[in-house]
């Protein structure tokens, strides 16, 4: 091929680019709007702004995840979380009998992504409590599973591994009006990620975690949740992640970050740190169960107004 045509093909393949820039920039303003339509009928408002923000992770993450909205997760100690917005999970971890229709449980252990999404104004106090019914949730090791030709036993892998308990990223959607982020900032500081729809400038703004800069970081803080100190020196603590930043994933054009392809480039990248969840403790829910209907009696019946809200 001549230089001419490498040229013309190059300019091609540019445009391209820029194209597919200018529709994440398109279909940013559209996501914006959107979540800024008006109507009458104010107790449907919610739940159209959570459809489109939804819409907008299911453009974003693999599609080995599923995007359920309104579940509750839960963990093999019997903890339960407040109800989830969304959540962003890998179906193949997830046992079905943790779903009845409208009434959705999903086992900590198979959740990547929890978004809360705010129509509505809240406290920091508010969003805490919401965001420490999830922290409170304990994955299990005790697991059985085959891998590479033989059975792998969770509790007695050695601690020299990649993952030793994790948790899910934490998000939370909502209009800058609908939190108290002008008085206090601690907002912030409860999510990984906080994504505000700015009405004016038809945009999105994305702040993650300003704690964790490095992927080293994000890789301990998800995948090394409360590790004891003399565990520390065992596990691969991820070394070779401590250069790279997250902010290095931000997309620019003509002076301006492209947001919505920033957060799908950065988001990925942290759910590859997870890689998938961790491996589904189905003994230690067993055990739970049998615990739960040996303390209140196999005949009583589930009260769903004991669910938290």
């Amino acid at each position: 091929m001549d230089g001419k045509k490498i040229n013309e093909r190059s300019v091609k393949d540019q445009k391209t680019i820029n194209n597919i820039i200018n529709n994440y920039i398109q279909n940013e303003k559209s996501i914006v709007n959107q979540l800024y339509f008006k109507t009458i009928h104010g107790p449907t408002i919610g739940g159209f702004r959570e459809d489109i923000w939804r819409g907008m992770f299911e453009q974003i993450v693999p599609k080995k995840f599923a995007v359920e909205q309104s579940v509750f997760l839960i963990d093999s100690n019997g903890g339960v979380s407040k109800e989830v917005d969304l959540a962003i999970f890998d179906e193949m971890y997830t046992p079905y009998i943790f779903r009845y229709g409208r009434m959705k449980f999903l086992p900590i252990e198979a959740v990547a992504v929890v978004v809360q999404c705010k129509s509505t104004s809240s406290s920091s106090k508010e969003l805490k409590a919401w965001s420490d019914s999830i922290a409170d949730l304990q994955t299990s090791s005790v697991s059985y599973t085959r891998m590479n030709g033989k059975i792998i036993k969770g509790e007695e892998i050695p601690i020299g591994t990649t993952q030793t308990a994790t948790r899910p990223l934490r998000i939370l959607c909502c209009l800058p009006k609908t939190v108290e982020t002008e008085k206090d900032k601690s907002v912030e500081l409860i999510f990984d990620a906080v994504i505000y729809a700015l009405k004016d400038k038809e945009k999105l703004k994305i702040k993650f975690d300003r704690q964790k800069e490095s992927l080293q970081q994000w890789y301990l803080a998800l995948n090394h949740v409360d590790l004891k100190a003399d565990q520390e020196r065992k596990i691969n603590n991820g070394h070779d992640l401590a250069k790279v930043k997250l902010e290095s994933y931000k997309v620019m054009s003509q002076g301006e970050e492209v947001s919505l392809l920033s957060f799908n480039l950065q988001l990925n990248q942290l759910l590859m740190l997870i890689n998938n969840p961790i491996l589904f403790p189905h003994l230690a829910y067993t055990q739970m169960f049998n615990n739960a209907t040996s303390e209140e009696g196999k005949d009583e019946e589930t009260d769903c107004s004991t669910f938290h809200q």
